[in-house]
């Protein structure tokens, strides 16, 4: 198993959580973003700098992942993507996509997306609250767990 992080919207405090499992399972965890995401300098922490523009961070996950990596986003076409190679997806906020949730989620997605786009104001998302940091915290340690089986 390995981590692909799409960095690039990923909150400092995931990023650190991630540090943290990563260096006490010694799992190679990789940082995807178009601009520097400062880590610390392991053997298996890992930054990859693609360039800017749309989906290519997300393009470079998918190429990039095999069955078993698990992959931190928050982008629902992303996570459906890895979820089809075999991959698993866990959101920031704590919500481990799986094959029976994630088609629910891309048609909530693209209505909020139409929503958008006929001028209609549906507000950002709210900032990351204790509870979905734990949320995240529990299932990347089930996760990790039961890898290490």
């Amino acid at each position: 198993m390995k981590i692909w992080v799409d960095a690039d919207a990923c909150p400092k405090v995931i990023r650190d959580t991630l540090v943290r499992a990563a260096e006490r399972t010694g799992i190679e965890c990789t940082f995807v973003a178009n601009h520097i995401i400062p880590i610390p300098k392991r053997d298996n922490l890992r930054s990859l700098q693609v360039p800017a523009g749309f989906d290519i961070a997300d393009n470079e996950i998918v190429k990039r992942t095999e069955p078993g990596d698990l992959v931190i986003t928050s982008d629902i076409p992303l996570a459906d993507e890895v979820i089809t190679k075999g991959g698993f997806a866990l959101s920031s906020r704590g919500e481990l996509y799986t094959k029976d949730t994630i088609k629910a989620r891309l048609n909530i997605r693209d209505f909020m997306d139409t929503m958008r786009s006929s001028g209609i104001q549906t507000g950002g998302p709210s900032a990351l609250s204790q509870t979905e940091r734990r949320e995240f915290a529990n299932h990347l340690d089930r996760l990790l767990a039961k890898y290490h089986r």
